[in-house]
């Protein structure tokens, strides 16, 4: 049977829609309501804190794998959790469309805590069922098919969310944003699980051992872990620093919702995934290291895209301009930076060690991302993001560090071979 015809891959497109469908509302748009809801830029800057769930997920993850999903257990570990999930999270999006930033935006930002929350534990449990669900010589394909569904739910949570505003107010949006989880609900239902050996009756103690301390072992018994995992903590720092801050940046220059939903959305996705695809082909040819020199050097330097931005003022060429540059780049250095995540995992431990570098890779982000809002306030704009841009300095210098002595087969165990378009 064609790859394509094959139910298996339209039950992951759905299933990364629907994982896809949480993370705007927690981001972009939440930062976009508070900064038309006028707080000020310290507040909005902490809201990158709401999203330390997807960064602690490994900790509660034992648990989804361990534990039964009580009475819904009758339809498997992985759809039994997804069915308490996915309608809690529904519930949570209604919830949060139903709070008001200006009077109470402590409540506002407890339920997008909670939506974090359970959009990570779906995460969790997805994740394990696509690896069980497809042999490994067709994960290449479903991941492609679980990406492709995800980036189409950035489209419409962020893009299209934002641009029905103006219609149905943030109450109807989110509204409508609930009604998008359906589409992991119907994967849900049409799906079927992989038969596999019930947990082995361990004790607590040997389940943290066997799921989050041998893994950890294992990686510290490497040669420079210490650089290795610097390098994988700071690479992403300069671009989050500014990610964080762009929806106040674009309202104060004067775009309006409508514009920045038209450019930065469905414009934006294209160029990611184009910087994407042209990151695959670069690390194919040049080497996982090689490319992440290259790639972050562009990434860190489209931060400086902003401060263009800046001086020129309201002018939606300079924003479709700024927003394929920064997406680009950022769809290039994210090729060549999964690919390597992917480098750095053991047979063994694939996807625990995966969950954990993936998770300690955006600790720091979340943690110094929720300082850029006073940043911003105090350095002014351009100077905030030319600050954005020397923040990636130091991974490539410590990747420059880490090629000179470490040829790229050592970085990871011999036996893995990565795919060179990575995971996404």
């Amino acid at each position: 049977m064609p790859l394509w015809r094959d139910r298996r891959f339209l039950i992951l497109l759905m299933l990364g829609f629907s994982a896809g469908v949480p993370l705007p509302l927690t981001g972009f748009v939440l930062r976009q309501w508070f900064a038309e809801s006028g707080l000020s830029l310290a507040a909005i800057g902490f809201t990158a804190w709401i999203g330390l769930a997807y960064s602690f997920k490994f900790v509660w993850a034992p648990l989804l794998d361990q534990l039964r999903p009580g009475p819904l257990a009758r339809f498997g570990q992985r759809r039994g959790w997804l069915l308490l999930i996915q309608p809690a999270l529904m519930l949570a999006i209604l919830a949060m469309g139903q709070t008001d930033p200006v009077r109470a935006a402590t409540l506002t930002v407890a339920i997008a805590v909670a939506i974090a929350f359970l959009s990570a534990s779906q995460d969790i449990v997805i994740d394990a069922w696509r690896i069980e669900m497809l042999a490994e010589r067709e994960q290449g394909y479903g991941l492609a098919m679980y990406v492709w569904g995800y980036r189409g739910a950035l489209l419409m949570s962020n893009a299209v969310g934002l641009s029905l505003v103006g219609v149905l107010g943030w109450g109807g949006m989110f509204a409508y944003a609930a009604g998008l989880v359906l589409v992991g609900l119907l994967g849900v239902a049409l799906g079927r699980e992989a038969a596999r050996e019930p947990p082995a009756a361990l004790g607590w103690l040997a389940r943290i051992n066997a799921g989050v301390v041998q893994p950890f072992a294992d990686f510290l018994r490497r040669r420079h872990w210490a650089a290795i995992l610097a390098f994988v903590c700071l690479f992403k720092l300069g671009e989050a620093l500014a990610g964080i801050m762009t929806a106040p940046f674009y309202r104060e220059i004067g775009f309006t919702r409508g514009e920045v939903a038209a450019v930065s959305g469905g414009f934006g996705l294209f160029a990611t995934l184009a910087g994407a695809l042209a990151g695959g082909w670069f690390v194919a040819r040049a080497g996982t290291g090689r490319a992440l020199i290259v790639t972050g050097l562009f990434q860190m330097l489209s931060n400086l895209m902003y401060v263009w931005l800046w001086h020129v003022g309201h002018s939606l060429p300079a924003l479709t301009t700024q927003v394929f540059v920064e997406n680009f780049t950022d769809g290039l250095a994210d090729a060549a930076f999964l690919t390597y995540l992917s480098a750095l995992t053991s047979r063994a431990f694939t996807a625990t060690q995966y969950a954990l570098l993936s998770s300690l890779a955006s600790v720091p982000l979340r943690l110094l991302g929720g300082v850029g809002g006073g940043l911003a306030a105090a350095l002014g704009w351009a100077w905030f993001f030319v600050a954005t841009t020397f923040a990636a300095l130091p991974a490539l210098l410590i990747m420059l560090w880490l090629l000179r002595r470490l040829p790229p087969a050592d970085t990871a165990p011999a036996a893995l071979t990565p795919d060179p378009a990575g995971p996404s």
